[in-house]
């Protein structure tokens, strides 16, 4: 029998199969948001009721890990919900979702933030305790040992039906423009501020409040050492200004930001001596050939900016993706340059932080933030599901709390497992979170049963045993 056609011999297909759990993964997030204190915190936030009332906290819950699962919608989310009622309980009807995403006003979100700054001070010192400690980053063959990095930036969710907020944007497509903080230590959305499709990309006032929201999210024992990064939306004087002005006795913060280049820029370019030009750095340390970078500081004249600004050029020869957008300056001499604004002179136990190869290496490191905006996305922000802004608003922070969960449970639990500790939402799905499970009872005990020859079982059950062994936040 030929192996193309004789597959299906003998199968029968039904649709009665009893005590299954299709996306067995909700245990190992709803252990998690428990343990870690989320659902008992999210509690305080909301109204309590009568016989009968669901608690919103739990919906809000269950609505974000339904999100991490691969909901789309609210429809999406309830229809999970109700499958899962063998191992969580009851689900809960759309209407009753909404009505919880209607009670995020901006005074309840407010609370739901703190409430999510609390449980990250809970998290971290988990994270600190693993073996390996705390993510510190290492860049170019330095590491940031207790520096918290803070990566800013700004993307398109388009919309295709006309929603409330949503306007043309400056890439002329229909949607929204948010801007977000995220903490590439750990890969958390520490804070995202839903913002209209016309929204401008260098708004300072914009910037200003979803950076002093995210420095509320970090806790006060790792707030004493802040590097910001920003692409070159961060290239203002009111932003410069206010970066610096975070600068106290008890927190030093350091950041990057772009730069665009000016006639002036062009004419300091030109003035360097080419024993100026040395040599930048691969992420790993090495030398990257044909890329060259020299520090543009008091050469160009500026004026208006904030003192003690570095500006350093980077040069490499232009690809055929930039010969359209090649300057007449850059023409002439041959070369693509991009500069970067940072206040960094030194940065306290990196050894060699002032060198320019290293700060260039350091700002260009900042395009993981590329990473987060797209798994943001996978995990329920490529679509804002309602026409009301304000419902809209509360998806984005459940999404938010979707993508915490996701990443405590990579960092607290799958840390050390080969193809888990940074996996994608889409990996996370296919190998973690649908998996198909039985649920048995035996002795008064529930079991959850895995398949045992799939690959990533007993990282699930590691997963578990590591979440149990956490010590429960009341």
């Amino acid at each position: 029998m030929s192996e193309r056609t004789g597959w299906d011999r003998g199968l029968v297909v039904r649709a009665d199969g009893k005590g299954l759990v299709g996306h067995a993964g909700v245990v190992l997030l709803r252990r998690l948001a428990d343990r870690s204190g989320l659902t008992g915190a999210l509690s305080g936030v909301f109204p309590t009721g009568g016989p009968g009332w669901r608690d919103r906290a739990v919906v809000l819950v269950h609505l974000a890990i339904s999100i991490a699962l691969g909901a789309r919608s609210v429809a999406e989310a309830g229809q999970l919900a109700w499958h899962h009622e063998r191992v969580m309980g009851p689900g809960v009807s759309d209407s009753t979702v909404h009505r919880t995403l209607n009670l995020c006003d901006a005074d309840r979100i407010a609370a739901i933030n703190r409430a999510r700054a609390r449980i990250r001070r809970t998290v971290w010192s988990w994270l600190a305790l693993r073996p390996g400690g705390f993510p510190w980053l290492t860049i170019a063959g330095k590491r940031l040992h207790h520096w918290v990095i803070v990566d800013m930036d700004a993307t398109i969710i388009t919309a295709a039906s006309k929603k409330e907020g949503a306007a043309a944007t400056w890439k002329k497509s229909f949607g929204f423009h948010p801007l977000a903080a995220w903490c590439a230590n750990t890969g958390e959305c520490l804070a995202m501020l839903l913002r209209s499709g016309n929204a401008g990309s260098n708004t300072v006032a914009d910037h200003k409040a979803v950076l002093a929201d995210a420095l509320a999210q970090i806790p006060g024992s790792s707030r004493a050492k802040i590097l910001v990064r920003v692409d070159g939306a961060g290239a203002t004087h009111g932003l410069h200004e206010h970066l610096l002005g975070l600068n106290t006795r008890r927190r030093t913060v350091r950041f990057t930001t772009g730069w665009t280049i000016t006639e002036a820029d062009e004419q300091a370019i030109a003035k360097l001596p080419e024993a100026a030009w040395e040599a930048s750095l691969n992420q790993d340390g090495s030398v990257q050939e044909g890329y060259f970078v020299a520090e543009l500081s008091g050469l160009n004249g500026r004026e208006g900016w904030s003192r003690g600004l570095r500006l350093i050029v980077r040069r490499v020869r232009p690809s055929s993706r930039h010969l359209a957008n090649l300057t007449d300056f850059e023409k002439k001499t041959g070369w693509k340059y991009s500069v970067i604004a940072t206040n960094i002179n030194k940065m306290t136990r990196v050894v060699g932080s002032h060198q320019i190869q290293w700060l260039d290496a350091v700002h260009r490191h900042h395009a993981v933030v590329e990473d987060r905006v797209r798994t943001n996305k996978a995990m329920g922000l490529h679509n804002l599901p309602s026409k009301s802004w304000q419902n809209n608003t509360s998806w984005m922070l459940t999404a938010n709390l979707a993508a915490d969960l996701d990443a405590w449970l990579r960092l607290l639990a799958l840390h050390d497992q080969d193809g888990l500790a940074d996996a994608e939402p889409d990996t996370m799905r296919f190998r973690i979170y649908h998996l198909p499970a039985r649920l048995a009872h035996h002795a008064r005990r529930r079991h959850l049963r895995l398949p045992a020859d799939w690959p990533w079982a007993r990282a699930f059950a590691t997963a578990w045993r590591r979440l149990t062994e956490l010590s429960a936040v009341t």
